[in-house]
């Protein structure tokens, strides 16, 4: 068979169907729904006892901080009240030993230094008006006296959350391993270590990335419509949206939580990565099952390792190898296609032989590459891939296949926010005016980069019934930058609200 004749055939392996979609909206509907009864399901659907979300004319000053990694980031987000905001922010390393350290306290009172010289460098004469109090009346009074700084904390590390600032570590992931920190309350660790040193802050809020985004699309977002959904596509996929109290039934089996009940809504965090884990409706092919088998989490995060930036690339290698074993792509031409020595022009070392060689940004590249003969995506497989002297013909077999992974990856992505729309009785496809906007917030680089990820989203939320074209018009899709820093100042500020009205 022809190169051409092969890749298209390759990629019909990865079409999504309608039909196919709107079987997999109503599975993750019913997925939703069986999270927000009980606990252990597929879909964490875990409550974040966040209960209102901004509307843009909340104004102030509030500090976020960002556990999300190797890196800690302090910011202070001044709130101006017209959807606008300032920011100003600091980013520091975590030093390796303190990843691993004896003792929670030796990582906490570090991050806890890293707030008191932010206040220091950026806004010295509210700490220093706090550090005269101090000294001139007892520390109670100081405390009760002067303005404290709210502050969101968004830690991305699995927790057991009970309460709007209140969660326990469940395990450590990416490098980290403290073991007294395990089963301990981490906003409590935090705030000990800024007691310590006597700073006039208050950890008000435990944040999720995926709410944040959420949060600070609401606040930034025109018009009057709270916004309905945050979902982050990027290198991993996570959405959070607004669902009624009454639904999350769990809640009342959750010993020790508090929240707000006076909304009659709370922000849920779905965890979509792992929707449908048992593959009873997403799509498979050869390529993301071999994926799977060799990832470090088999048969975990299904959803995610068919929509997410963090493996596209490598179901693109996949996909590619069998192209070059099938028909013959990246092959030397002088050297005779049927030869018994036929040589391919792939360097041995390229990073198409490596698990995980093949950046997601490879295929924006790809994607993007309208030039006559393909110049660009020859080029970058000659400096990403050490694939030399390939052909037009090699660059046209590797976009097909590019193009059908990243639709793929974008319709799976609308069932998502197209089931959480018909599951919250958002019936779009009747309204009309202001008030019946579905307003969308999302962050991440499959949106913010892939070419047309927005289009093809749309393109597969018309074809959802309950939606169609007259519901897709009426659905508002925002990037909410900085998620986690406006974000989680947002929910301090919902937080500090809801203190003052008890």
């Amino acid at each position: 068979m022809a190169l051409l004749e092969e890749a298209k055939s390759v990629a019909g392996q990865f079409d999504y169907p309608p039909e196919e979609l709107n079987k997999g909206v109503k599975a993750f509907i019913q997925q939703m729904d069986e999270g927000l009864q009980k606990p252990g399901t597929a879909m964490s659907q875990i409550p974040t006892y966040v209960t209102s979300v901004p509307n843009g004319t909340e104004k102030g000053l509030y500090l976020a901080v960002d556990l999300g990694g190797t890196n800690f980031r302090v910011c202070s987000i001044q709130l101006h009240g017209d959807t606008t905001f300032s920011l100003t922010q600091s980013k520091v390393a975590i030093p390796r030993e303190l990843m691993v350290a004896k003792t929670s306290k030796e990582l906490f009172g570090f991050l806890a230094k890293q707030i008191e010289n932010f206040l220091k460098t950026h806004h010295d004469e509210h700490y220093q008006a706090h550090v005269i109090r101090r000294k001139t009346m007892n520390a109670q009074a100081a405390q009760a006296e002067s303005e404290i700084f709210q502050l969101g904390f968004t830690f991305s590390f699995p927790v057991n959350q009970i309460g709007i600032n209140r969660g326990t570590l469940i395990r450590w992931t990416k490098g980290f391993d403290i073991d007294d920190a395990v089963g301990k309350d981490v906003c409590e660790l935090l705030q000990t270590e800024i007691d310590a040193l006597h700073l006039p802050v208050k950890v008000a809020a435990l944040v999720n990335d995926t709410v944040g985004t959420l949060m600070a699309r609401s606040y930034t977002s025109p018009g009057k419509t709270g916004t309905l959904i945050g979902a982050i596509f990027g290198t991993g996929t996570n959405g959070a949206y607004v669902e009624k109290l009454a639904k999350i039934t769990k809640l009342s089996h959750i010993e020790g939580s508090e929240y707000d009940r006076s909304t009659g809504e709370m922000i849920v965090n779905t965890e979509w990565g792992s929707f449908d884990n048992h593959m009873s409706v997403l799509p498979d092919t050869p390529f993301d099952s071999d994926l799977d088998k060799e990832s470090v989490n088999p048969g975990i995060q299904m959803f995610e390792k068919r929509v997410s930036g963090m493996f596209l690339g490598e179901i693109l290698r996949r996909a590619m190898l069998a192209l070059v074993s099938n028909a013959q792509l990246f092959k030397d031409e002088h050297s005779g296609k049927n030869s018994l020595h036929s040589t391919t022009t792939i360097a041995e070392d390229s990073a198409l032989y490596k698990q995980w060689g093949v950046d997601t940004s490879f295929l924006s590249i790809v994607a993007a590459d309208k030039t006559p003969d393909l110049r660009v995506i020859r080029q970058t497989l000659s400096r990403d891939l050490g694939v030399d002297a390939a052909s037009t013909e090699d660059a046209e077999a590797v976009k097909v296949v590019v193009n059908a992974i990243g639709k793929r990856s974008a319709r799976l992505s609308a069932l998502a926010m197209a089931a959480i729309i018909i599951a919250t009785d958002n019936h779009i496809s009747r309204g009309a005016g202001e008030e019946d906007v579905v307003d969308i917030g999302v962050d991440g680089s499959l949106v913010e980069f892939y070419p047309g990820f927005d289009d093809m989203m749309r393109e597969a939320l018309r074809e959802v019934p309950e939606i169609g074209d007259k519901g897709e018009k009426r659905i508002r899709i925002g990037i909410a930058k900085d998620g986690s820093g406006v974000g989680a100042a947002l929910i301090a500020l919902v937080a500090a609200q809801k203190d003052t009205s008890t």
